[in-house]
């Protein structure tokens, strides 16, 4: 079946695929033209509804530490600001000089 807009179709394929790897690009592809062959679609905006959900079965995520982003408890390095006593807060009486200094009376 001839879609209209055949190259809008191709195009909008050829961005869904850009981001999987080879191997996965190629079988998707293929599953694709077979999907918009038995869904005969009307156009580019029902070929993206049918080729989206099938575009998320192919692609993998990278990891978390491949995208040097993880995320969740004890990911982050530890940090001499986070774990050390903040400064300047040693006593309350610290300081008492300066924050009573513009006091009204």
């Amino acid at each position: 079946m001839a879609i209209s807009g055949s190259d809008e179709i191709d195009t909008l394929l050829a961005e869904l695929a850009a981001s999987l790897a080879p191997p996965q690009r190629a079988a998707f592809e293929a599953a694709a033209r077979a999907a918009l062959a038995a869904a005969q679609c009307s156009g580019c905006g029902a070929a993206y509804r049918v080729l989206a959900p099938l575009q998320r079965g192919y692609w993998d995520p990278p990891s978390d530490w491949a995208t040097n982003a993880p995320v969740g408890v004890g990911s982050r390095r530890p940090s001499k600001l986070a774990s050390a006593e903040p400064i300047g807060a040693d006593d309350p009486r610290c300081g008492g000089r300066d924050r009573h200094r513009l006091r009204a009376v």
